[in-house]
This record gives structure tokens, sequence and C-alpha cells, in this order.
């Protein structure tokens, strides 16, 4: 008995020893991704002989999206049963192995193999899971099918709107090892690769050469040499993967982003409107001059999902149609100076911002001097708020861009209503260039239009949409006065009532 109770002991101690060891080596995970720090990293390169790692910033909105891509895949690869094991870096908490792995791009992964640190495969920019899984699938080999007969390639071409083919007259070694290596990189479009004569006949081609299909039609071809590299051919499929006019969209966003491309073109417009398909091929026309240098984006503004970019770029949909110009290593943004859209005023536009000489829009151009002194008061983004929405003042505000002519056209009748009330103090006739200066305000129409912001104590604007002639403009604005003489009395009485009714109330309590 005594015996028996000493092996259980031992056999006890045994085992919480080993339960012991077995928890100090496991790693936490979240959602199947390990969670990695600096203390544990080493352990994990030990325990997984190839290691795909997530380099990430919590809160940016670009590591966002990256963080619940990463997990996808993670999830797909555990119910594979895959070798691989995808792990996080959250940069913001682990610095000093951030700093020790010398990591520059967040967010960014890279592959550890056979518990290397020091020589990681440097992954491309997996925007998906998809091309997460396509990039470690292709990594073990080939990395794109082969293509043996026309029956093949006819289903291949017609699976997905854009396949690159490559033909080679070799598919083991010299030169198509550029073409593999480039299918590496490239892991959201499909790659097929084929050396059977009757696929060269049918494109007439002769040989070694990389084609881009769109709609199962070949569009675009480069003829491979002895010279190529990996380089050239990334570059290629990138610069002419995109049509000519792209519409921004929920599958074309990562690519836009991504495009080798920084210049782009930005054409705000609603596609139900008439004149619609005038002006697309205006600029589709522009687009086939400048490939390579400007990237020609459409966003529709009669999209709801495309509510937020049009947040982002202030837009507002009654402004449409617009064109910015914007790069993305700066995200400077520059705006087409004409209400015209033709395709000479675009070219023009683009010629004049790659040459240097456009000027960017900024959310507010500096207060003019002596901007109060004048008949119209000059107004900005930086003092639209503290004149407009004066309390004591009852204003009246021209919406204008500085390039229309029909803007331009009401200055003097501007002119001739600040002179007819320029001996009404608590009125302010004034104008502002909504084109380089940004409003918090939903015009409802574009430019030019008439807003007017009655002396009361809420902020209220009221729009004007009668004739622009002086007498109408002025019976208006004298109406709107005395309402908002009532109102702001109004106002000011219940003011006092609740201010009487405040110090009665601390009397009775004293």
């Amino acid at each position: 008995m005594k015996v028996c109770f000493t092996l259980c002991l031992s056999l006890c101690v045994y085992l919480h020893e080993t339960l012991a060891e077995s928890d100090s080596n496991s790693i936490l995970e979240d959602k199947d991704v390990l969670v990695l720090t600096e203390d544990n990293f080493e352990r994990a390169l030990k325990q997984h002989n190839q290691l795909l790692v997530h380099f990430y910033a919590p809160l940016s909105g670009q590591s966002l999206g990256s963080i619940l891509e990463f997990r996808e895949a993670a999830i797909a690869l555990k119910e594979a049963e895959s070798d691989v094991r995808l792990g996080g870096v959250d940069v913001k908490k682990e610095k000093g192995l951030f700093a020790s792995l010398n990591v520059t791009t967040i967010p960014s992964i890279r592959l550890y193999l056979s518990g290397d640190k020091n020589n990681p495969v440097y992954c491309p920019d997996l925007k998906n899971s998809a091309s997460i899984l396509t990039w470690l699938k292709r990594r073990k080999g080939p990395s794109a099918e082969i293509i043996s007969n026309l029956t093949q390639l006819e289903k291949f071409i017609g699976e997905d709107e854009l396949v690159v083919l490559g033909l080679f007259k070799g598919l083991e070694e010299g030169i198509v090892k550029v073409f593999y290596a480039t299918a590496n990189d490239i892991a959201d479009l499909p790659f097929g690769v084929t050396g059977h004569d009757e696929i060269f006949s049918k494109y007439e081609i002769s040989g070694d050469t990389v084609l881009l299909i769109r709609k199962s039609k070949p569009d675009k071809q480069f003829e491979v040499g002895s010279s190529t590299v990996k380089t050239d051919l990334v570059h290629f499929i990138r610069l002419y993967e995109m049509e000519l006019v792209t519409e921004y969209n929920g599958l074309t966003a990562s690519k836009i982003l991504n495009s080798v491309v920084l210049n782009h073109l930005l054409l705000f417009i609603n596609k139900t409107e008439d004149g619609f398909e005038e002006l697309y091929h205006a600029f589709k026309t522009t687009a086939e001059k400048l490939r390579g240098k400007v990237m020609f984006v459409m966003i529709d503004v009669s999209e709801p999902r495309n509510g937020r970019i049009m947040e982002y770029f202030r837009v507002r949909s009654e402004e449409a149609p617009q064109v910015r110009m914007v790069n993305l290593s700066d995200n400077v943004q520059y705006q087409l100076p004409s209400d015209q859209f033709d395709a000479h005023t675009v070219l023009e536009f683009c010629l004049s911002y790659l040459g240097g000489k456009a000027k960017p829009k900024l959310q507010s151009e500096p207060i003019p001097e002596n901007w109060d002194t004048q008949p119209v008061k000059e107004l900005v983004g930086m003092n639209f708020e503290k004149v407009a929405f004066n309390h004591d003042k009852n204003v009246i505000v021209l919406f204008y861009a500085h390039w229309s002519s029909e803007s331009r056209a009401l200055f003097p009748l501007w002119e001739e209503l600040a002179e007819h009330f320029s001996e009404h103090e608590d009125i302010v006739v004034a104008k502002i260039d909504v084109t380089s200066n940004d409003v918090n305000l939903h015009l409802g129409e574009k430019y030019p239009s008439i807003k007017f912001f009655p002396a009361v104590y809420v902020e209220r604007v009221i729009p004007y949409s009668g004739k622009r002639k002086l007498k109408p403009i002025v019976t208006f604005m004298k109406k709107e006065i005395e309402k908002a003489k009532k109102e702001k009395a109004k106002e000011e009485e219940q003011r006092k009532k609740y201010l009487n009714d405040q110090k009665a109330a601390v009397k009775e309590e004293l």
C-alpha cells in the first residue's frame, strides 16, 4: 500500500512538472494567430519550421484590414493542417523586437524558415487572405498553372477578368524562371504558362512573351529577352493590370492604392446624369496619352458605398462633376481650376501638375489683409464660421468658384448689394471661394449658390433660390431679417425667464 501511494505521488509530481513545462513553452493565440513577443519569438522560430509573421500597428486603419485578412488566412491554414504557422507582432507593444528585426514598413509580412531569424523571406504586399494563401501555395510550386492545350487555355482565361499568360519555348530553365519568380510575388492575379505551339499560333507570337488577357481577349504583351529581370515584369503587369479608367469600388480599391503609378486623377461624377458618357470619353481619351504617368480613377457620387472616400476628399455629391489630382506619396490634392471637362482642359491640367506648375488645394486660404474693410467681405475657411454664425449679424454669402464665369458674373451684383446695405451695421454681405476653402456646410447645390445666415442664437442656414437680381434679394433679406428679430426677441425672453427662475431657486435654497 505504501509502495502504491509512493508511485502515485511520483506520477503526480512528474505530470505536474511536464504540464508546467508544456505551459511555459506554449504561446498565446488570438484567432489561430500566435501572439509573438520579445520573450517568445525565438521559441516560436524553434517550434515552427515555417513561420509567417505579420507586423502591425493596431490603431492604424491600414493595419486593421490586414489583421482581419491575416486571421482568415490563419484559420484556413489550420483547417488544411498546413505546416505554416502564422504569428503577429504588435509593434506598438513590442518596440524592442520590432527594432531588433529591423522592420521598416508597417504593416508588413515576413516568412521565417528553419528558425533563421536573420534571413527572412520578404513578402509582397498581400492585401487579402486569398493572396496570402496563394503566395504560400506558389512558393511550394508550381507558381503558374501549366497550360497544355487549347481547351485548358479557354478554361483558364475565362475564369477571371484578367489573367497573366507566359508563352515560353522552354518551361524548365532559362528566362522562364523570371516569370515564375514574378508569379510568386503577384499573388492576386492568376498566372499560366505554356510552351504549346498551337497557343503560340493562336496569338500570333513566335518568341518568349508575357500576355495580359482581359475578358478572354489579349490586351497587352511584353516581349521577354535575356536582359529581362523580375522588376521589369512586375512593373509591366502592375502598370497595365488596371483599365485606362478604373472605377473605384470594393474590388479595385486595394489595387488603386498599391499601383506603381503614384499620380492619381480622380473624377467625381454621377453616372446617372446626362452628359456622363461625353465626360467619361474625354477622361478616357486623356488617360490614353498619360498612361504610366497618371492613373485615371472614376468615383460615382451616386453610389452610397463611396461615401467614405468622398468624405475623405471633402467632395459633396452636388459638387460633381469635379476633378482632383492626388499623389499617394504626400496626399496633397490639386483641383482642376475649370468648370470645363473636355479632353484638352483635362490634359492641360495634368501637364501643369506634372510640370510642377499646379497649385495645391488648401483647406483654407490665408485670411486676406483688410478683408473686413471692403464693402463685400472676402471669407476663407478659417474665418467663415466666425462671421456667418455671429448671432448679432445677418449675413448673406455668395459661394463661388473663382474659375466659374457664372460665379464671376454675380460679383457686380454683390458689390451693389453691399452698397445698398452699407448703412446697416447688423448686415454683412460676403463671398467665399468654396473650391479653395473647405466649409463644414451642406450646400445642397453646385456653385454659385447664395445662403442667408440670420442673426439668431441657433446656427441656421436659409438658401436663396429666387432671381439673382438686387430687388428680389433685398426683399428676401428684409423678410428673413424681420423673422430673425422676432425669433431672437423670443429667445431672449426665454433666456431672461430662465435666468430669473434660476435666481429665484438660489434664493429659496438660501
